[in-house]
């Protein structure tokens, strides 16, 4: 029975332990990612610590959604080993939730993007699930989405998009720093 007991403590130790070791290794890999991210072309750093890359721009004077919006979206979410977690392509039809009921790095995203645009988002742990991540997602780990920005589905407060392409992403990205 001693022996029993013992050799389940043990087991629950080297658990802890590896539990431990996983999270300071993703924190680790997760930030020479991000550093290494941050100095490829195209790709933007905001003071969150929220990066993304515009993969293809919508329409000019697009709408923007606020974080009380309702957004349609397709995405998929992979980590930065490639692993691929969640799709809605997969699924065979877009997503829809709340800009402000999904992690921080979402909510950051979607209401610089305008309808129509598709990023590539970097998301690192604190903007998304930290040290305790859900199913396949393991502690502090950054994610990787690809979201696509199909319409806004409800809500009032959306904003239009300034006209003029890069000028209009600057100018969103220029809020977004005055506002944190």
């Amino acid at each position: 029975m001693k022996i029993g007991f013992l050799l389940l403590a043990l087991a629950l130790l080297v658990s802890l332990v590896a539990a431990a070791n996983m999270d300071k290794y993703n924190l680790r890999k997760g930030k020479e990612f991000l550093e290494k991210k941050a100095l490829e072309e195209g790709v933007v750093a905001l003071p969150s610590g929220l990066q993304y890359k515009v993969v293809t721009e919508g329409p000019a004077g697009g709408k923007s959604p606020s974080a009380a919006d309702t957004v349609s979206v397709h995405y998929r979410g992979t980590l930065i080993d490639g692993t691929e977690f969640d799709s809605s392509y997969k699924r065979g039809q877009p997503a829809q939730f709340g800009v402000g009921q999904v992690i921080r790095g979402w909510t950051e995203a979607l209401q610089l993007m305008s309808v129509g645009d598709k990023w590539e988002l970097y998301i690192p742990s604190d903007l998304a699930y930290g040290p305790s991540g859900p199913g396949s997602i393991g502690p502090n780990q950054v994610l990787i989405f690809e979201v696509e920005l199909l319409d806004i589905v409800g809500g009032s407060s959306a904003q239009p998009a300034v006209a003029g392409g890069k000028k209009a992403r600057k100018s969103k990205k220029k809020q977004a720093k005055e506002e944190l």
